[in-house]
């Protein structure tokens, strides 16, 4: 493996494959069921904000804010105040690393009555990393990062429901552009795009007013991704995901609320298919038994495939082979191809308290399945508001030994104001 190959695979596996835990897992006949999904950029998909942060990273139906061109852009259209913006930070992964951290600058205007402009700049820094030779020479030290500049538009279709498109550019050079043998590495640039719908409908509950909201999201939609010039180098696909959520907002009285929102989240890129563990083909790999190869398949091949294409848990003949039906495919257990979808889906909860709109607490619980990432974790935090400023503080406890996540903060701050008024408002 050249060593450049290696330091982005390990930059992916920082991200998703650390959050795995040496656990029980469904294992028949060696062929080992835990296929955890990676791609490229995977910084695309942190909650990068306090609020959502704190809440199991539940975002999509939440009221709309300066952060939301990264949920949903829709629900922006709906936005009570004119402009807003919000700075936030993330020390991230410190539990085994001290100079990672998440920037994210994001906001919106109104430009009409019912429409909105927001952008957004991600930036992910991963902290210096020196690079040697085969020898362990030093060579140079370098500091990877990545960062995505999105600009969005929402507009309202009708007092109900809202429309949202963004674009986004993409850059992530974690090499420098150093050369690895007769391989020249570069950055890795590419473009993408969101769509996302939102719907809000009042009603009363026990004679309180009432939100409920329903969104949808599918973001990260672009071209793959690519780290060298070499034709030979497979592109890798970008956290390509679909996001549903709900929430529900109701008054407690009239001066309490509390909001309960609920978000589905599935990459929409290829499942990773069952490697045999004993047989290698031509080009010293090892041989595909079950599954489809994700190097073979376009980014529309992915998309929509990726609801049907859980390669499942093959069955074995008894002599530590797969076993094959009559028209030579590798036979799984019954079920298990269903069963491998339903665990790639992620779920987000969380809880919102408010008093006085002044004060807030947030609670939210995220898990994923531990075949495909095993992330489960607790979130806390709280907010503050005061005139048109609001501070938001998240604090993640993983609920497993050793997760890399364990003890994450997020701090954000935001500004919202009215342009009517000629002044500042309180925040959302």
């Amino acid at each position: 493996m050249k060593k450049i190959q290696f330091v982005i695979i390990l930059h992916f596996l920082a991200i998703n494959t650390l959050f795995a835990q040496n656990t029980t897992v469904d294992i028949l006949s060696g062929y080992d069921s835990i296929r955890t999904i990676t791609t490229a950029v995977p910084f695309l998909t942190i909650a990068p904000d306090s609020r959502s942060g704190a809440m199991g990273e539940a975002g999509a139906g939440l009221t709309p804010d300066a952060n939301s061109i990264h949920w949903n852009t829709a629900k922006l259209a709906f936005a009570e105040k004119d402009y807003a913006f919000a700075v936030s930070y993330t020390p991230w992964l410190r539990a085994i690393i001290n100079d990672m951290a998440l920037s994210y600058l994001s906001g919106y205007y109104r430009v009409s009555e019912r429409g909105v402009f927001s952008a957004s700049l991600l930036y992910f820094d991963l902290g210096d990393i020196t690079f040697t030779d085969i020898n362990a020479v030093e060579l140079t030290t370098f500091t990877p990062n990545e960062y995505a500049i999105t600009a969005g538009y929402g507009t309202q279709l009708s007092e109900k429901l809202g429309f949202g498109l963004n674009l986004k550019f993409i850059n992530s050079n974690l090499t420098g552009g150093i050369d690895v043998g007769d391989v020249q590495t570069r950055p890795g640039r590419t473009a993408a795009g969101d769509l996302s719908a939102y719907y809000k409908s009042k009603m009363v509950v026990s004679g309180k007013p009432a939100d409920l909201t329903l969104a949808a999201t599918v973001s990260n939609v672009g071209a793959k991704i690519a780290y060298t010039n070499s034709v030979l180098d497979n592109k890798d696909f970008l956290p390509a995901n679909l996001r549903l959520g709900a929430a529900f907002k109701s008054e407690l009285d009239e001066y309490q609320t509390v909001t309960f929102a609920l978000d589905l989240n599935k990459y929409l890129v290829p499942s990773p298919p069952v490697y045999s563990k004993t047989q290698m083909g031509p080009d010293g790999n090892p041989i595909i038994i079950a599954g489809i190869d994700p190097n073979t398949r376009s980014v529309p091949q992915g998309i929509f495939g990726s609801f049907t294409d859980a390669p499942g848990i093959p069955l074995d003949d008894g002599n530590g082979s797969p076993l094959l039906g009559e028209d030579g495919n590798v036979q799984v257990v019954k079920g298990s191809r269903f069963g491998e979808e339903l665990r790639e889906i992620i779920i987000c909860t969380g809880l919102e308290y408010w008093y006085r709109d002044v004060f807030a607490l947030r609670a939210g619980y995220f898990r994923e399945h531990k075949t495909k990432g095993s992330r489960e974790f607790l979130t806390f935090g709280f907010g503050v508001k005061y005139q048109f400023t609001e501070i938001n503080v998240s604090y993640l406890t993983a609920l497993k030994l050793n997760n890399p996540l364990a003890n994450t903060l997020r701090f954000s701050i935001g500004f919202s104001f009215d342009k009517e008024e000629g002044k500042p408002t309180p925040a959302l």
